[in-house]
């Protein structure tokens, strides 16, 4: 699909852009000529990457633990004063602990859920504030997870984390529709693990060999995916979640029978 131009200035605020799906997603968008609001907790990681990329003029990073109040308010802030209002909010930060429930503390819930719904949540409510004072039709994208739909073990806060933000998209689809401002969510396929969640060899080769189209997620399937929501020629679409992941969320390529093949 060719964009013809439709992101050059564009101001583009992505969570988490120093992570797997982030940072590809920054390659995206400033491939497209955007203006990117990078943030993440590593300010030296973000300024090289934003070194690395032909973004637009007034591009800048901005470092925010998406756990703290304060520093959600200042990343609002700085958006606000370099741009007025944001065009696109793509909330891709997420954590991925690996944990049975009874042995999940409280502490560790409440980061799960603070990280992957909560930050969402204000970032969208305020940013979305914005763009409503300015008179702009934003795109607001959740990066989702086939874990919204598929309880995983070990991973029932994360899993619930996913089912929740799904309902949030649709609720602030529904109440930001007036505004012309849309609200999609988008499940990216299976990716190898970050240096933030590390899974071992087995483990990807095991998942990789159960998704029906044969292959892990790459970042030009979730670019793709992500600039067709951004677009005008998703400008019908709004509280729809977009699973991008090989077919790995709709069921096991396990063969209960002798006979593991057809014809």
């Amino acid at each position: 699909m060719n964009f013809e131009g439709e992101f050059a200035g564009r101001g583009v605020v992505i969570t988490g852009a120093c992570g797997i799906y982030g940072a590809g997603l920054a390659r995206t968008f400033a491939a497209e000529g955007a203006r990117l609001c990078l943030t993440d907790r590593d300010g030296a990681a973000l300024n090289a990457l934003l070194a690395e990329l032909p973004a637009a003029a007034g591009s800048f990073t901005q470092v925010a633990d998406l756990a703290d109040d304060a520093s959600l308010q200042a990343l609002v802030a700085r958006v606000g004063a370099e741009w007025g209002a944001a065009d696109i909010l793509v909330n891709n930060a997420g954590i991925y602990p690996s944990g049975f429930l009874l042995d999940t503390t409280n502490a560790q819930w409440d980061a799960i859920l603070g990280i992957n719904l909560r930050a969402p949540f204000i970032l969208t409510r305020d940013l979305a504030t914005q763009m409503v004072k300015a008179g702009r039709k934003g795109v607001v994208i959740n990066i989702s997870s086939g874990a919204a739909r598929k309880m995983r073990r070990t991973a029932a806060p994360y899993s619930l984390s996913k089912t929740a933000l799904d309902r949030l998209t649709k609720g602030f689809a529904i109440e930001l529709a007036e505004y012309g401002i849309r609200v999609n969510a988008l499940e990216p396929g299976f990716a190898a693990g970050s240096a933030v969640s590390r899974l071992t060899p087995a483990h990807v080769s095991k998942v990789t060999a159960g998704i029906p189209l044969g292959r892990a997620s790459t970042e030009a399937d979730v670019g793709a995916a992500t600039l067709y929501l951004a677009s005008d020629a998703a400008a019908y679409v709004t509280g729809a979640t977009l699973a991008v992941d090989g077919g790995n969320s709709i069921g096991s390529l396990d063969v209960h029978q002798d006979k593991k093949q057809a014809l």
